[in-house]
């Protein structure tokens, strides 16, 4: 008696306990159940419209255009005629596997794309024949297209959302598209909008019955928001077919509010080659050219020794750290001598003997006796090389050398300022300031990208401070007014410092490297720099090959509305081809038109190629052990 008491008290408690989850599961979740969890539930997607991006004239850089896609639920394929149907989409038998056993391995009830992208002759065939093929049919998709074919590494492109993506974001589905580098990507939450979702009951035999819920899960597809980049497109247009035939970066800033004018790196390539079905062949060329590298931004990613430029900075650090003043004098004779037995030498340039040569001068002439001497007395100020150390680098990194700046990008590298750990490590805490006496003219360890040399150049045209640069103006027409770059950043360096240097460089353009480039009526400020340039090879011999050309510069003078740092690789002396560069662009920028247009077409016509084939056939060489 007991037992059939027990026996049937179980059957009784396990009945209400499915009677309790059934009625948890259809009347209490059920009017809020995620209808994509269901089997029974059919979605279909509408995409929205992608933002629009603009230059900071208004002018269109990335609009959009219909694509045509041919999707496949697998679990809805019926038995099919493959020879005619690969004969409909014109593609193979083994093509077609492969495609159809991609879509089911991913999900056999979810939409898969089949075929991307499909030309508007074949969709409108397509499309009357496609109905007969039980489990696929056409989704219209926004693919990119650009009118101006500038600026590729600032814009960015779209790619398919991969399985991996797939898996751990729910917004995206498998093949969907998603920016990718540049704007496309920072900004892709912002762009993309937000696609609408209409959902469809199904019966036991997989055919739609009509709207799930009458709708009421159903959304509608909200346009992406549009963006006003801060780039000046003919600017850029403009730095990029001046950089043609060379390699190297360019960036230009407007200093009063950190806004990015121009981004040239160089090669660049088409953007309109990474858009359609030609996309994925063409992506295979670009990002697997490891020798001219077009999808390497050199502007934000390349680190280069800043060279003469950066002496600027340790004529500012020496003047704040009160161990010179604007009349202090070094004599050159031809160089500098350092080390214990004063039989280490610098080599300088400068051309001054016999007189003391001053800070206003020193940065005019560029002359290394001068920098070597204040650096020198900036790191031994305390009689503690590592303290001196220390305190130099405070200063450097306060004009935004040696970090990310916090440029609304996603690429990008810090560059090197080197600390007093640094030199313990490397010389086991045994050294003094001569033992990194390069660091005084912008060789050594030091290393920075186009983009910080800009912003410092920025900063010395303030007097003091810069904006974090950015690339962004407007969203949706809307002022950004993000404080991280609204915030003003000061440097270390006491605003009362800079106008000798600012004088300095303004004669740099008028009585020194760069004076065959002046522009009337405009007063431009500027330093010519040169960086050794070693290349190391395979087996770690390092080969001497041609310097590096940079140049830095704002204008005007007194009202800056432009500052510029460029590097060239392998190109010589800073006023040979960085310098004539920067005065072309900034009389661009300032009037629109260009009076020089002999130095024009020289730096137009002008091309390295045979100095980077020299370089590729010595690295081969090297490589093969042949001499």
């Amino acid at each position: 008696m007991k037992r059939s008491f027990l026996l049937i008290f179980l059957i009784t408690l396990i009945g209400l306990i499915y009677i309790v989850r059934l009625f948890q599961l259809q009347v209490i979740r059920g009017t809020d159940q995620n209808p994509t969890q269901s089997s029974a539930v059919k979605i279909e997607y509408d995409y929205p419209e992608r933002g629009y991006i603009y230059d900071r004239n208004n002018k269109l850089l990335v609009a959009n255009q219909l694509s045509y896609d041919v999707m496949v639920v697998p679990k809805d394929v019926e038995p099919l005629d493959t020879l005619e149907f690969c004969a409909l989409l014109k593609i193979t038998k083994e093509d077609f596997k492969k495609r159809y056993n991609k879509a089911e391995k991913y999900a056999r009830w979810l939409p898969s794309k089949f075929l991307k992208q499909l030309a508007k002759e074949d969709f409108a065939y397509l499309q009357e024949k496609l109905p007969k093929y039980k489990g696929f049919y056409i989704q219209k998709r926004i693919i990119r297209n650009y009118p101006i074919d500038t600026g590729a590494n600032i814009l960015g492109f779209i790619a398919e959302v991969n399985e991996k993506k797939a898996r751990t974001n729910d917004y995206y589905e498998q093949g969907e598209l998603i920016g990718k580098l540049g704007v496309e990507k920072q900004y892709e939450g912002v762009l993309r909008g937000v696609k609408g979702k209409k959902r469809f009951k199904r019966n036991n035999l997989n055919k739609i019955t009509g709207s799930y819920k009458d709708g009421k899960f159903d959304t509608l597809a909200v346009t992406g928001k549009d963006l006003t980049l801060t780039i000046d497109s003919e600017l850029q247009q403009y730095g990029e077919l001046l950089m043609k035939g060379k390699r190297g970066g360019i960036v230009a800033i407007e200093p009063k509010t950190g806004e990015i004018l121009a981004l040239i790196t160089a090669p660049s390539y088409d953007p309109n080659l990474l858009v359609g079905r030609k996309r994925s062949p063409n992506s295979v060329k670009l990002f697997n050219d490891t020798i001219n590298m077009p999808t390497f931004d050199r502007g934000l990613q390349a680190m280069y020794p800043p060279g003469s430029p950066f002496k600027i900075l340790n004529g500012l650090i020496g003047l704040q750290e009160e161990v010179i003043d604007k009349d202090f004098g070094v004599y050159c004779h031809h160089g500098y001598r350092y080390g214990a037995r004063k039989n280490e030498f610098m080599g300088c340039h400068c051309g001054i003997t016999g007189r003391p040569i001053r800070l206003k001068t020193a940065i005019a002439k560029s002359c290394n006796s001068y920098f070597a001497t204040t650096y020198k007395k900036i790191i031994d100020k305390t009689g503690d090389p590592k303290e001196g150390m220390e305190n130099w680098n405070k200063h450097v990194e306060s004009f935004g050398l040696g970090n990310y700046l916090g440029y609304d990008l996603p690429a990008g590298r810090k560059g090197m300022v080197p600390n007093a750990d640094f030199y313990n490590k490397w010389y086991k805490n045994k050294w003094q300031s001569t033992y990194t006496i390069s660091n005084s003219i912008g060789q050594g360890e030091i290393l920075a990208t186009p983009m910080q040399l800009a912003n410092m150049t920025a900063a010395i045209a303030n007097k003091g401070y810069f904006y974090t640069p950015h690339i962004v103006k407007k969203i949706d027409n809307k002022t950004v007014t993000d404080s991280a770059y609204s915030t003003r950043r000061n440097t270390t360096i006491d605003p009362k410092h800079f106008p000798i240097a600012i004088e300095a460089m303004h004669e740099v353009f008028t009585y020194g490297t760069a004076k065959w480039y002046q522009i009337k009526g405009i007063e431009i400020c500027g330093k010519t720099g040169t960086a050794e340039n070693k290349i190391k090879m395979i087996d770690g011999e390092k080969v001497q090959a041609q310097d590096h050309s940079i140049f830095i510069a704002f204008a005007p003078k007194d009202n800056p509305k432009i500052a510029i740092a460029i590097f060239v690789e392998n190109g010589g002396y800073g006023s040979t081809i960085a310098g004539p560069v920067t005065s072309l662009l900034i009389e661009k920028y300032l009037r629109g038109s260009i009076t020089n247009k002999r130095l024009e077409d020289r730096m137009i016509n002008m091309s390295l190629q045979k100095e980077y084939d020299k370089l590729i056939k010595k690295k081969d060489t090297l490589a093969s052990g042949t001499k």
